[in-house]
């Protein structure tokens, strides 16, 4: 029972497209171009000199209308802000809900 489980695991997991490190880079520039994030950033910078950070989380793939996403988190200090949902081919964006 275990091998089976082990084995359909893999198969929860959005295709990770064959580009390198690619893949990861634009899922975080799309959502670094929102306009609710850019306007975020540049908020977090001026008032509290603090950066933000992007975590991809390819453990958690999210499946919505029969499509995969990973979810990408905006943070900082430590902090959820916000959370998006991006395709692994980076074309559609969409918020977590």
């Amino acid at each position: 029972m275990g091998c089976l489980l082990a084995a359909a695991l893999p198969g929860f997991a959005c295709e990770f497209p064959d580009e390198g490190n690619m893949p990861l880079r634009r899922a975080v520039t799309r959502v670094e171009m929102l306009p609710e994030v850019h306007a975020w950033t540049v908020d977090l910078h001026e008032k509290l000199s603090a950066r933000p950070q992007f975590v991809v989380r390819l453990d958690q793939p999210v499946w919505k209308e029969r499509r995969c996403y990973w979810p990408v988190e905006v943070r900082a200090r430590g902090e959820l802000w916000r959370s998006y949902l991006v395709s692994p081919d980076g074309k559609s964006v969409r918020p977590k809900e």
